[in-house]
């Protein structure tokens, strides 16, 4: 989604027909994503729907219920990473679109894409809305980890420690991982000196905002208040499903399984966190005695309503916000 910037080298070219023919491609390019995506990952989107099928309507209602209050959650955190007030409305709409482009690359980028598009649309300069960016990336897992820490405090018989707690060379791997990724950082700034100025003034801007932002109390609750609810909407989502279809855990133990497989490979670079996520959570559901097919269905379920059923309206939201040129 990080395509729109070439509408405007076509426009500082003084082509105006080349810029409508690529806003004309734009428009056009998530319906075409969605199309290829959807004829390879169709046997997914198969098996879910028929499990949803036969599924009790009440329960699943009660889960589009909760998805929709996610979009409005995941805006209320990128009003909250920024000083300035944003226009409702086309904030939710620009959410609802970026949920389309978030499925379509990996580690967020195309939300995030989206989201700095729309941003610099409504007049907020490239550095402060990178770190908006920056500081949204960074509470949302920290907000996770407490929200963790909140239910194993208030359920600890619940959690099998045996069971979950990755070990040997999960952990190795895992702090491996991490490593490597800020070592790669460091070493880009440090060899790589065109980088350092605009890291710098982008820390600089952030640290400023980050300061501005935390005296103001209706940013605090948004920003933290959002980044807490929306862990525990998603795992809230998982339940109804899995309520819908008869599966016996409780609404703890299902939040808990979410959350502690988010922790773990949630930061696996996966498009929308499909795959290692899903497989994390399944694993944590049946370690908590729930039967393998119907974790599984569950979380399938989860992923129907959560991305497929939203992502042809979101596509189409994406290229209604890029014609009219919000994006």
């Amino acid at each position: 989604m990080v395509l729109p910037y070439f509408a405007d080298v076509a426009r500082s070219l003084d082509a105006p027909s080349a810029a409508r023919l690529v806003t004309k491609v734009l428009t056009l390019l998530p319906l075409l994503l969605i199309a290829v995506w959807a004829a390879v990952d169709w046997h997914a989107m198969y098996d879910g729907t028929a499990r949803l099928a036969s599924a009790d309507p009440w329960w699943l209602l009660a889960a589009f219920f909760f998805t929709c209050l996610g979009w409005g959650t995941a805006a209320l955190v990128r009003q909250g990473a920024l000083p300035e007030r944003l226009p409702t409305g086309l904030l939710i709409a620009s959410q609802f679109a970026a949920g389309a482009a978030n499925h379509a690359l990996p580690a967020s980028i195309g939300a995030h894409a989206v989201t700095l598009r729309f941003l610099q649309g409504r007049g907020i300069p490239l550095t402060r809305a990178t770190a908006s960016l920056a500081l949204y990336s960074l509470v949302r897992p920290i907000a996770k980890t407490f929200v963790l820490i909140a239910f194993l405090i208030a359920f600890p018989e619940m959690l099998r420690f045996g069971q979950l707690v990755p070990r040997g060379w999960s952990l190795v791997l895992a702090f491996g991982g991490l490593g490597v990724a800020f070592g790669t950082a460091a070493l880009l700034l440090a060899v790589v000196r065109p980088l350092r100025r605009p890291a710098l003034r982008c820390v600089r801007t952030a640290l400023t905002d980050v300061r501005q932002l935390h005296t103001m109390p209706s940013r605090i609750l948004a920003l933290w208040g959002g980044a807490a609810a929306a862990p525990v909407l998603q795992a809230t989502v998982i339940f109804s499903v899995g309520a819908s279809l008869g599966l016996s855990l409780s609404w703890a133990q299902v939040v808990i399984a979410f959350l502690a497989a988010s922790t773990a490979v949630g930061a696996v670079p996966a498009p929308g966190g499909i795959g290692p996520v899903d497989a994390a959570t399944v694993f944590t559901m049946v370690a908590f005695g729930a039967p393998m097919d119907l974790a599984t269905a569950s979380v399938i379920g989860y992923r129907v309503l959560t991305v497929w059923v939203p992502l042809l309206p979101g596509a189409l939201m994406l290229s209604a916000l890029v014609h009219r040129k919000v994006l």
